[in-house]
């Protein structure tokens, strides 16, 4: 039988600093993200046809541990993503499957991907915590993301950063609710003046 704890791995998939609930829609989690697999859609024929919840769990802890575009590599390892594995085998096309989402304040689990909002914000850091490297190639963060513009070869001003973080574009979520204007303004700075060198 699989361990992991299912409340956990709920928070970890509601953080607003991870990529989970920005890129894929899962009731029980109130998301809506459309770029990822709708979960409650891919799993109700698979629940339908009375698969295990371990070969669920197995499924899920698959695409975490060897993701296939535009899903990026390396969001979660280890007990993170066994945890958020359990969670979405449980919960996909259950509305409201009954599980709390843990007490811990976002941003003290063990995510490479959590973002913090300290007085000094590090725009490299918030590039790489927001996941942004997932979708883009950025040659200063050792990013090679292709679903979203090459940032080295597109080369954005400041400006025009910020305003994409913030409002979202094609594929691409609005991050005015997930990073502090302060983290927008700081990975924007970034951005602009790493692009193309």
């Amino acid at each position: 039988m699989h361990s992991g704890d299912p409340s956990h791995g709920k928070q970890l998939f509601q953080d607003p600093k991870n990529q989970c609930s920005g890129c894929h829609t899962l009731a029980d989690a109130g998301t809506k993200g459309t770029i990822g697999p709708n979960l409650d859609d891919a799993f109700t024929s698979v629940k339908a046809q009375s698969f295990s919840l371990s070969s669920m769990v197995d499924l899920v802890r698959g695409q975490i541990a060897y993701p296939e575009p535009p899903m990026p590599a390396n969001l979660y390892s280890g007990q993170n993503a066994d945890d958020i594995a359990i969670y979405v085998a449980q919960c996909s096309g259950v509305p409201t499957c009954g599980v709390t989402a843990a007490g811990r304040k976002p941003g003290t689990s063990t995510s490479p991907h959590v973002a913090t909002g300290g007085p000094a914000v590090n725009g490299k850091s918030v590039f790489a915590s927001a996941g942004c490297g997932g979708c883009h190639t950025l040659k200063d963060a050792g990013a090679t993301g292709t679903v979203g513009p090459n940032l080295d070869a597109l080369k954005p001003s400041k400006a025009t950063v910020a305003r994409q973080v913030t409002n979202g574009g094609a594929v691409m979520p609005s991050f005015k609710d997930r990073l502090t204007a302060k983290q927008i303004q700081a990975v924007a700075g970034y951005v602009a003046s790493v692009a193309g060198k």
